[in-house]
């Protein structure tokens, strides 16, 4: 898994082709050499549509899953448990054509997950994705809710003596 984290044209390929965003229609568009961008997009198809002929509302929701988690786990590296926690739509419009979600992951926040789990504790951070139609307008805004924690790291030593004991 580190080979496709280090290759990000790689990791873009491969979710492109993965079931759930394929078979939805979902694209990744672009992801930036360090995982701090990237964009989704989702075109109206005939086999995405639902029964009023917009956008399907579980495709729009689909297409902002597992990329703050992916984005981190490439960031933070290996070192790191990073899971979904919770997550919720709110739909605003129909969508009617091409949806789009930009997903930003700043040295800042980084940081800022990196402090809160540098002890082995648990971290709820929570993302904010707007998805916008080819005009700018608003689609869906989606909260997403994700636990990150360090991996507890086990020393020689402490190994050692544990088969001593």
């Amino acid at each position: 898994m580190r080979l496709v984290f280090a290759r990000p044209r790689l990791l873009k390929a491969l979710l492109n082709l993965w079931p759930p965003f394929w078979g939805a229609g979902i694209c990744i568009e672009a992801i930036s050499p360090d995982y701090s961008y990237c964009r989704v997009a989702l075109v109206l198809r005939w086999w995405n549509k639902n029964a009023n002929r917009t956008q399907y509302g579980g495709s729009l929701f689909s297409m902002t899953d597992p990329v703050y988690s992916m984005m981190l786990m490439a960031v933070l590296g290996p070192d790191y448990y990073i899971w979904d926690r919770a997550a919720q739509i709110t739909f605003m419009k129909p969508g009617r054509g091409r949806v789009l979600a930009e997903f930003r992951l700043s040295r800042e926040r980084i940081d800022e997950i990196r402090r809160a789990t540098d002890g082995g504790d648990k971290y709820f951070p929570v993302f904010r994705i707007n998805l916008v139609d080819e005009h700018g307008g608003l689609v869906a805004e989606v909260e997403r809710t994700l636990y990150v924690r360090k991996k507890r790291t086990i020393s020689r030593k402490s190994k050692t003596l544990s088969k001593i004991s």
